[in-house]
């Protein structure tokens, strides 16, 4: 049997990203030595295309990743992961749904992997150390969140930080609130 025809009878002939049933087809979720169908998803075209960002990103379309991020099939969760790794520095919900998303260890390595790879996008502290997903960091400034009356105070530690898309900016919660940090306003 094809790789092909493995991911036709896996997905029922639909995308396994947005269930859409017309342009389909094999998409290798890097990085990839050999072929097999473990290694691939069935998709629409417009999925491949912000995917291997051929095309403009559109965070409305990718909302179908609410619930393909749930199969059971590895590299759907591979690239549904790294597509609201993608989004989740605009986007809300889809740092929602990062936050809710559960990968076997093996699975978010390899999610992870090629974000990890990706070197034009370092995050800078104020001293120009890199940081990593999951660092804690102390805030050199007092910072007004913008649409909230909280005031993050200097000297404050972020915790398990997350990194955005915009190498200036990170993720972190303070006083249970999850705000956007600029990068040059922190230090490692």
């Amino acid at each position: 049997m094809s790789i092909e025809q493995a991911l036709v009878e896996r997905s029922n002939n639909q995308c396994e990203l947005c269930a859409a049933t017309d342009t389909l087809s094999v998409y290798e979720v890097p990085p990839v030595k050999e072929a097999h169908s473990d290694k691939c998803i069935y998709t629409c075209q417009v999925c491949k295309d912000q995917i291997e960002d051929t095309a403009e990103l559109t965070p409305t379309h990718w909302h179908c990743l609410n619930d393909s991020m749930w199969s059971q099939t590895p590299a759907v969760q591979v690239v549904a992961y790294r597509m609201l790794s993608r989004l989740a520095a605009d986007n809300g919900w889809a740092q929602d749904a990062l936050d809710m998303i559960y990968l076997e260890e093996d699975t978010l390595a390899w999610a992870q992997q090629v974000l990890a790879e990706d070197d034009d996008l370092k995050h800078l502290d104020s001293n120009g150390v890199v940081l990593k997903a999951g660092d804690t960091v102390t805030l050199i400034k007092d910072l007004d969140v913008k649409g909230s009356s909280l005031t993050a105070k200097r000297g404050t530690a972020v915790r398990n930080i997350g990194l955005t898309s915009n190498p200036e900016h990170i993720e972190g919660r303070v006083d249970g609130q999850r705000i956007v940090i600029l990068t040059k306003f922190v230090k490692k």
